[in-house]
């Protein structure tokens, strides 16, 4: 069998809206660059327990003063790292989608979004809520936002009302109740993505299995090319905007 996940022919290029982070400081100081690179490397190596801003700077080859001219407390430090697992994950599908609008197909997408936020190690931590490896950032109010804002519930509910415009999923059902049932769909299958499988392995990749499922949830995908173009430009602006949310929690 093909699966729904496989690429298809692409149709015109979207142009995307997204531009590149502003304000960040590690895109004007090779220090705070290598910074980021030494955090990111000691709290996926250390968890935030053992995560200390003498043992980064030491890393980085700067003084410990240093860390605190770009971040002024380890918790910022901290916040900074997981909300850019968001950006990347953010940049990442709006990079895709403007290169192949077909990604913006429910059966494709869904899986497209767990593949890249999966591959990004603190957002699947904080999917499964990993303690250990995350510490006061699992509860911590500014991740909630982050999650809140732009996890799988977010993204859900702001592109499933563009596909349902755009022929692209089932109308007949209430809009709060269809989005209810995707959420835990893609969500159950990115716990099974990112932690032990609750239940017995499916025969085909989750994601091939999520593509099917979704297809099955929202109905048949009978969009025109110009209907994909168009939901794949309010898909990236959408996701442009949570760009700029993010930007603003780590600020």
């Amino acid at each position: 069998m093909v699966s729904p996940f496989s690429p298809s022919r692409p149709l015109a290029i979207v142009t995307p809206v997204s531009t590149p982070s502003v304000g960040l400081p590690e895109q004007h100081s090779t220090k705070a660059a290598r910074l980021l690179a030494a955090a990111s490397d000691l709290l996926i190596g250390r968890g935030a327990r053992g995560f200390t801003v003498a043992d980064v700077a030491q890393r980085a080859h700067v003084g410990k003063g240093t860390v605190y001219l770009y971040w002024p407390t380890k918790e910022d430090l901290l916040i900074g790292l997981l909300g850019r697992g968001f950006l990347g994950l953010l940049d990442d599908l709006i990079r895709r989608l403007g290169e192949e609008p077909d990604l913006a197909r429910p059966s494709r997408f869904c899986p497209t979004m767990l593949d890249v936020a999966t591959s990004q190690p603190l957002l699947a931590a904080l999917q499964r809520h990993d303690e250990n490896l995350l510490g006061v950032l699992a509860d911590h109010p500014r991740s909630v936002a982050l999650h809140d804002a732009l996890g799988p519930s977010a993204v859900i509910g702001a592109v499933l009302p563009v596909w349902r415009r755009h022929g692209m999923a089932r109308t007949d059902w209430e809009t709060a109740d269809q989005a209810f049932a995707l959420h835990g769909l893609v969500t159950g299958i990115a716990l099974s993505l990112v932690g032990p499988a609750p239940g017995p392995r499916p025969a085909d990749s989750p994601l091939n299995v999520l593509s099917v499922a979704v297809t099955a949830l929202l109905g048949p995908e009978r969009a025109t090319q110009k209907q994909v173009r168009s939901a794949a430009t309010e898909i990236i602006k959408f996701l442009d905007r949570g760009r700029d949310t993010a930007l603003e929690l780590i600020a």
